[in-house]
């Protein structure tokens, strides 16, 4: 078993902005858990109540193909992650653009988040009904169906308009994916009482009366694993917990997760923070922690909040309880962590490295190689037929396809020296044909 990588980042930080540069500079296999709650494409606003701790927190969960999608995730998506591309393009048929743009943009994050689990970590990602369907097969595509451990259901109550005609929503959507075939669940903290006080143990029934009554009543007094439906109160009605972000969590569901999916001492990560309940609930629990948020808030609420839950002291205060950390032990960086791990990209292929360094002129989007391809052939502008590199037929653009001459499996470069114009037929069956 290879060795992991260490951690270039350090524990209790709070990383300011968008979280995909940051992603990106973590080292490789480094985090055990990230429980996160990304935008759920709502296509709404969100803002928090005024006069609250989260005073001044929005965000627009609004997207849009032309406006929020980059070149270069495209081009990355399409080179390295073929079945995450189908969902892409199955989402925007079906829903629309404005799913594919989300898709995308999750899309490249979660690569990242793959790429730094450890091979026994999870990741636990929370949505609602708006693009559940559509993330579920993006999770699919990245970690691999086999991988989908539970899709848990939060149920929580609220009143509802007397104008409805169909049933309330009142439930979100956890759903759990491990890396690999190994993963943490500590069944033992995760359990809950009996809802009858009298319902003797399965095992009892199973065995017969081969225990006696202190024994069934302590298999009783141990409780059952939870199932995969959690009832919590929504954080906005704790007036404990209550911060006044526009889409808080409650941490006692954060607090399950943490304890079926880590252990004391790893490194749980949040690449969404927001009002920083995972950090929280990670704190509490005796875990290691980073959060990622692009509020400018973000790193107040978390020192607040760790006041509040009596985690944290001034430091002048810390000679009367030296257990407790100060201020200064969160740290607040707006710079990404450099990699110190070899670089290994977020692609599906276990040996791939980073691209050499390539010339300026070899870094063109798709759009570019494909004008350079077409005008090797004497075609400006795209007009006239295209020769095929594999069959040589001459067909129209639209039956074309940029790939590479060197599969990105065999460690072929996504620069413009190893990429070649097919036909669709050719290009499904290129490995015979080059």
């Amino acid at each position: 078993m290879r060795a992991m990588a260490a951690a270039n980042f350090k524990n209790r930080t709070l990383y300011h902005g968008d979280n995909l540069p940051f992603l990106r500079g973590m080292n490789s296999e480094t985090v055990h858990l990230i429980a996160t709650d990304p935008p759920f494409n709502k296509n709404r606003d969100f803002h928090a109540t005024p006069d609250s701790l989260a005073k001044g927190a929005q965000f627009k969960d609004r997207w849009k193909w032309a406006r929020d999608v980059e070149e270069a995730w495209v081009d990355e998506i399409r080179d390295d992650w073929h079945a995450v591309w189908q969902v892409i393009g199955a989402a925007r048929a079906a829903y629309g653009d404005d799913m594919g743009a989300f898709l995308c943009w999750l899309g490249v994050r979660l690569m990242e988040m793959h790429r730094v689990l450890r091979a026994d970590g999870s990741l636990y990602l929370h949505i609602d009904h708006t693009a559940h369907a559509y993330v579920k097969c993006l999770l699919d595509a990245i970690f691999g169906r086999r991988n989908f451990r539970n899709e848990i259901v939060w149920l929580y109550t609220g009143p509802g308009s007397p104008k409805m005609r169909q049933f309330n929503r009142k439930h979100d959507t956890i759903l759990w994916y491990s890396k690999g075939k190994s993963w943490t669940f500590n069944r033992e903290a995760v359990r809950v009482p009996y809802k009858d006080p009298k319902q003797r143990p399965r095992r009892a029934y199973d065995t017969g009366s081969s225990f006696d009554p202190q024994q069934i009543e302590a298999m009783r007094k141990r409780g059952k694993v939870a199932e995969d439906w959690w009832q919590y109160r929504i954080a906005a009605r704790s007036k404990h917990e209550r911060t006044g972000y526009p889409t808080q969590k409650p941490l006692a569901l954060y607090e399950r997760i943490i304890k079926a999916s880590s252990n004391p001492g790893d490194f749980v990560l949040d690449p969404f923070c927001g009002c920083a309940t995972t950090p929280i609930a990670a704190e509490r629990l005796g875990r290691r922690w980073v959060g990622i948020d692009i509020w400018d808030g973000a790193h107040q609420i978390v020192l607040e909040r760790l006041e509040k839950e009596k985690l944290v002291v001034r430091a002048a205060e810390q000679a009367k309880q030296p257990h407790l950390m100060t201020f200064g032990d969160v740290h607040y960086e707006t710079a990404a962590p450099i990699r110190s791990d070899g670089n290994e990209v977020a692609a599906p292929l276990p040996k791939m490295k980073i691209q050499r360094p390539a010339a300026a002129w070899q870094k063109l989007s798709h759009s570019q190689m494909v004008k350079v391809l077409l005008r090797a052939q004497g075609i400006d502008g795209g007009a006239g037929g295209v020769v095929c590199a594999g069959c040589g037929r001459v067909l129209e653009r639209e039956f074309m396809e940029l790939d590479h001459i060197t599969p990105r499996s065999e460690d072929g470069e996504n620069h413009i020296l190893n990429r070649i114009l097919l036909c669709r037929p050719c290009n499904s069956r290129k490995r015979n044909l080059l």
